[in-house]
């Protein structure tokens, strides 16, 4: 499930992003996606393609890897992200919800840090943010 509103954008800094047409409130949920599980070996594989950019670690353990369907892997990190992500790693999904209001136009980001107020520096530069 992704809400009829959500688009993908060329962003000015930052390649694609996903961004809304419409206000959204706080707590809403914008995306509901399937993700394709990867064990350990796979990972190792997708670490030498630009697919290590675009995969989540997964498990109760961290030992696996996944690929997120639909828009997960498109929104953009911010530190001051205005959404949040949640695993279910029983129902192999992950949800995106709003964490504020955010208004029409805006780009929506997450924490790649997997909290969204995470001030941690994540593997990449990220000086424009």
């Amino acid at each position: 499930m992704i809400a009829s509103f959500v688009f993908i954008d060329d962003t000015e800094n930052k390649g694609r992003g996903v961004f809304t047409s419409q206000d959204i409130q706080k707590n809403s949920v914008i995306e509901i996606s399937p993700v394709i599980v990867m064990n350990s070996k796979d990972r190792k594989l997708l670490d030498q393609t630009l697919l290590h950019d675009y995969i989540f670690e997964w498990g109760y353990n961290q030992d696996q890897c996944c690929m997120a369907l639909g828009y997960v892997a498109v929104y953009n990190h911010s530190y001051e992200s205005n959404c949040e992500y949640e695993m279910n790693y029983d129902e192999d999904v992950i949800t995106v919800k709003a964490i504020r209001f955010i208004k029409s136009g805006e780009e929506l980001s997450i924490n790649y840090n997997g909290d969204w107020n995470n001030k941690k520096k994540v593997w990449f530069d990220v000086s424009i943010d």
